[in-house]
């Protein structure tokens, strides 16, 4: 499975942005599927995530209300519809793919998604 992120950039503060994913071999209602980011010089963070059978979406605390996370089945795409942008959400966004249907319980963790893109720059301006 290749994933690849499109739709970074950059946007003002209050802004919006809207995140693909996609690639060869990807059939999003097969994984657990995901977005982290990493800010230069920090750790990187789970963003949201659609797990489980019943594709339960999971947000950080620090999106809720502000990011949306979706799939589209028939073009097998995965989304991050960001919104109200802050310079806090500057960094770089991975897409993220995972065996199985498991959920997430307190945090998303790195080591869950076997798959992952080489991610894509999001830059938000103050």
């Amino acid at each position: 499975v290749q994933l690849v992120e499109s739709g970074g950039g950059l946007a003002q503060t209050g802004g919006s942005l809207r995140l693909s994913c996609a690639g060869p071999g990807f059939n999003v209602d097969q994984y657990a599927v995901g977005w982290f980011r990493q800010a230069l010089g920090k750790e990187r963070e789970g963003v949201a995530a659609i797990t489980g059978w019943d594709r339960s979406a999971w947000y950080a605390d620090s999106v809720k209300g502000r990011f949306t996370i979706s799939v589209d089945n028939a073009k097998n795409t995965l989304y991050l519809q960001m919104s109200n942008l802050k310079p806090d959400d500057s960094g770089v966004y991975y897409c993220a793919a995972g065996e199985g249907r498991w959920i997430i319980i307190t945090t998303m963790h790195w080591a869950q998604f076997d798959h992952r893109g080489q991610g894509t720059q999001v830059t938000v301006s103050s």
